[in-house]
C-alpha cells in the first residue's frame, strides 16, 4: 500500500481516534504550543467511558480541561513542568511532579521508565515523501511519539515544517485528524523599565560572534533588544521566539562563527506569534532537534563563546539559584537551565547567565535572599553559577570566595535591602561579610 492510500485509510475524526485510549493507559501529549488541542478535546469529552487515564507532559499552552475536578475520577496529570493551570493541582496533591532536566526526558520514554500508550501529537500535512513535521514541538514529543504503542496525529495546515530532526512518516502513525487549527501563539511579552535595564546589563556581557541561547520571557526578549550592533551571534537554544527572528532578518544573528552547525539556528521547540511561525516554515536557516541533543551540554560546549541566559525566582547569597519552585510550591520546572549552564561552562571562551529583577511582589520583596526557604528545590548549584544580573548590575560569581559572592549579590540587590542583607548573612555564616 502506498503511503496515500494508507494516510487516507487511516484518517477519522476526532471522536473516533480517541477511542483508542482506554482506561488505565499512560497518554504523552505534544508539548507547549505543539499541544494537539483537538485530540485532547475530544479525549475530555468521551470522559465518562475511561478511568486513571494518566496525561503526561510538560508546560500546556492549551485549556488542560482534563485538569478540571469534574473529570478526576477518568484522568490524572503528571508534570515533567509546571503551568500555570497545572501548578495549582500539583499544590493541592491531585497531580503529580516529576523533577528531571528537559534533556532526560525523552531517555524516561525510550527506556520504559515512563512507558508511552499513546501519543497525541499536532502534525504539518504530510509532504510528497509522505513526512509529517512535528513543526514547533520536537523536543521530547518526537520520542513519544516513537515510543507509543498507538500514535495519534491532529494535521493543521498551520503547523510549519521545520528542517531537521523534526518528520515522521505517515506509516509511523496510526491514526490521522485533519483540522484547521491554528497553532497555539504566543504574543511577545510585555518589557518594562526593570526588563530594559537588566538587558542592557546581560548585553554588556555578550560579544560579536557569541553563540548563544535564551530563555523564554521579558528579560531575554529585553536582551536581544540591545543586541542590533553586535555582528555574527549564533544561536543553540532549546527554544526561540519572535525576538531571534527579528535578529535574524536585520543580519545580526548569522551563525557564522559557530563550530557546531555552522548558519543554522539550532533549536529543539519554539513559541510565538503566527508571523513567527511562518518565518520558520521551510526556513533552510533554522534546525530543530531533540532536546536530548539540544540540550547535552557535550553537544553545547562544541559551540565556542556560548553564552546562556536564564532567568530565576530567587538566588541566595551563597549563589544557590531556584528557578522552579517558590517556597515549597513546585512552580515551573528545571527545563533546561543547568543543560546549558553546564555546556556554556564547558565551552571555550563560554558564560552563564542568571538574569533576575531585583524584587518581587512589586517591590516589597527581594529576589536576593540570605539562604533559600525551608523545602525549597535548587534548580542550579552554587558551584555551577557564573554570573548574576539584576537592574542595579552585574555579579560575577566563578571562583569567587563565599564572601566575595556574597558581597558582589548584595551591591547587586535594590537598595532597600542591602543592609538588612548583609546583618542576615553575618549572622547567619558568622563570616563577617558586612564587615
Amino acid at each position: 500500500m502506498n503511503w496515500q492510500n494508507y494516510y487516507r485509510e487511516m484518517t477519522t475524526t476526532a471522536p473516533s481516534a480517541v477511542k483508542a485510549i482506554k482506561s488505565g493507559d499512560r497518554v504523552v501529549a505534544g508539548h507547549a504550543t505543539g499541544s494537539p488541542e483537538t485530540l485532547l478535546a475530544a479525549m475530555v469529552e468521551n470522559s465518562s467511558r475511561l478511568k486513571d487515564v494518566e496525561i503526561v507532559h510538560m508546560v500546556s499552552m492549551g485549556k488542560s480541561d482534563y485538569c478540571r475536578p469534574e473529570h478526576q475520577q477518568a484522568f490524572r496529570h503528571h508534570s515533567l513542568f509546571a503551568g500555570g493551570i497545572t501548578r495549582d493541582l500539583i499544590a493541592q496533591g491531585k497531580a503529580e511532579y516529576t523533577p528531571c532536566f528537559f534533556k532526560d526526558i525523552p531517555g524516561l520514554f525510550k527506556e520504559n521508565i515512563l512507558p508511552v500508550d499513546v501519543a497525541l501529537i499536532t502534525v504539518s500535512p504530510p509532504d510528497k515523501s509522505g513526512n509529517v513535521s512535528l513543526g514547533v514541538s520536537v523536543d521530547y514529543t518526537l520520542q513519544a511519539a516513537l515510543s507509543a504503542k498507538t500514535v495519534i496525529a491532529e494535521v493543521t495546515p498551520h503547523m510549519p515544517a521545520i528542517p531537521g530532526t523534526s518528520f515522521l512518516h505517515v506509516s509511523q502513525i496510526n491514526a490521522f485528524v485533519e483540522t484547521d487549527r491554528p497553532v497555539i501563539t504566543m504574543d511577545p511579552p510585555a518589557i518594562g523599565d526593570i526588563e530594559q535595564a537588566i538587558g542592557a546589563n546581560v548585553a554588556q556581557l555578550i560579544r560579536d560572534g557569541d553563540c548563544l541561547q535564551l530563555g523564554i520571557g521579558a528579560i531575554p526578549d529585553a536582551v536581544l533588544n540591545f543586541l542590533d550592533e553586535k555582528k555574527d551571534l549564533g544561536i543553540h537554544s532549546e527554544m526561540i521566539s519572535d525576538g531571534v527572528m527579528g535578529l535574524a532578518e536585520k543580519g545580526v544573528i548569522t551563525g557564522r562563527n559557530k563550530n557546531l552547525h555552522p548558519y543554522k539556528i539550532i533549536i529543539s521547540f519554539a513559541m510565538g506569534t503566527q508571523g513567527f511561525y511562518q518565518w520558520l516554515d521551510n526556513n533552510s536557516m533554522v534546525e530543530i532537534y531533540p532536546v536530548d541533543y539540544t540540550n547535552n551540554p557535550f553537544v553545547i560546549a562544541e559551540n565556542d563563546n556560548m553564552v546562556s541566559i536564564n532567568s530565576a525566582i530567587s538566588v541566595d547569597l551563597l549563589g544557590q539559584v531556584a528557578a522552579d519552585a517558590l517556597g515549597t510550591r513546585q512552580f515551573s520546572g528545571v527545563g533546561g537551565q543547568v543543560d546549558f549552564v553546564r555546556g556554556a561552562r564547558g565551552s571555550k571562551g563560554g558564560r552563564s547567565v542568571i538574569a533576575i529583577p531585583s524584587t518581587a511582589a512589586r517591590g516589597k520583596v527581594s529576589r536576593i535572599v540570605p539562604g533559600l526557604d525551608r523545602g525549597q528545590a535548587v534548580t542550579t548549584s552554587r558551584n555551577d553559577v557564573d554570573y548574576v544580573v539584576t537592574e542595579y548590575g552585574i555579579a560575577q560569581l566563578r571562583g569567587r570566595t563565599v564572601k566575595q559572592r556574597a558581597r558582589a549579590l548584595i551591591e547587586i540587590a535594590h537598595p532597600e535591602f542591602r543592609e538588612q542583607l548583609s546583618s542576615d548573612f553575618e549572622a547567619l555564616f558568622f563570616l563577617g561579610a558586612a564587615s
